[in-house]
């Protein structure tokens, strides 16, 4: 968020390891957790919905297809910005309170709550849902490749239950999703970012999507759009490796669990995962 957000007339980090190295310096091991209670309250509902509304479509629309796959994804990313927009929202504004700042000199919000109820008492719902439009272009192509993507690697990759390997397996299958999943929509995040973080300082700059594009472009040329990539990248692939991972692993364990409550006693044969 701040490598995205910088002023490219004085920027405060030459790249992802300096505003690391600048964030532990200059505000503690803390400052990189800085609103993480926006995510901790959000992620456990986002997951559930996502992961819930694309097995449901998967099933409604019939065939286990790429496309299906693709627009099972597209569903679910689509439905879960109605809680993935606020809670980013708080996340932005509280990672630019107090930049380079050990102790805070004035402090706006004091949690990702009291962020989100600043905001809706000041600016009301439109405030709460601002960069709704850019999450919803980002979120709906973004999980379709998300899922799909997985389901090409764990079928390449022949990720079965009785597979001694089954869990590195899902690991990197997971996490190459992530990665494909971020590079497929990354220039509007970097939009998105702007967009909430627009009026943190009082001042608004962009008009909407169009005009912070036409601005962002103008100002910085085409490389504004990969800002912040590299540490991007970096996180996307272990989050989204655990993930997947832990949801296809507790699925596949209920599944057995099902299977053995339904059988009779005897030798029980393990099917292949449903992925």
């Amino acid at each position: 968020v701040r490598l995205q957000v910088q002023n490219v007339e004085k920027p405060l980090y030459r790249g992802t390891f300096h505003c690391f190295q600048s964030i532990i310096k200059q505000e503690s091991a803390f400052g990189l957790y800085k609103g993480i209670g926006s995510p901790m309250m959000g992620l456990t509902f986002i997951n559930a919905l996502v992961f819930g509304v694309q097995g449901n479509t998967l099933r409604a629309l019939g065939k286990d297809t790429p496309l299906n796959q693709f627009l099972a994804g597209s569903a679910a990313g689509a439905i879960q910005c109605v809680i993935c927009c606020p809670m980013e929202l708080a996340k932005t504004r509280m990672q630019l309170q107090g930049t380079g700042e050990y102790k805070l000199k004035m402090k706006n919000y004091k949690n990702s709550l009291d962020c989100l109820i600043k905001i809706y008492r000041k600016e009301g719902l439109r405030g709460i849902n601002r960069g709704m439009v850019s999450t919803f272009i980002r979120e709906t192509p973004s999980f379709g490749f998300y899922f799909l993507t997985y389901d090409c690697m764990t079928r390449y990759l022949g990720c079965e239950a009785e597979d001694s390997y089954v869990i590195p397996k899902l690991l990197f299958s997971g996490g190459m999703s992530g990665i494909v999943s971020w590079l497929s929509t990354y220039p509007v995040d970097v939009i998105k970012s702007r967009l909430q973080a627009d009026g943190v300082g009082g001042v608004t700059q962009y008009k909407g999507i169009l005009d912070c594009v036409r601005k962002s472009y103008h100002e910085e040329g085409w490389r504004v759009f990969t800002r912040g990539l590299t540490s991007t990248l970096l996180r996307a692939f272990p989050v989204n490796a655990a993930t997947f991972a832990t949801v296809t692993v507790f699925l596949m364990y209920m599944r057995s669990e099902d299977n053995l409550c339904e059988c009779e006693p005897g030798p029980v044969i393990q099917q292949p995962s449903s992925l």
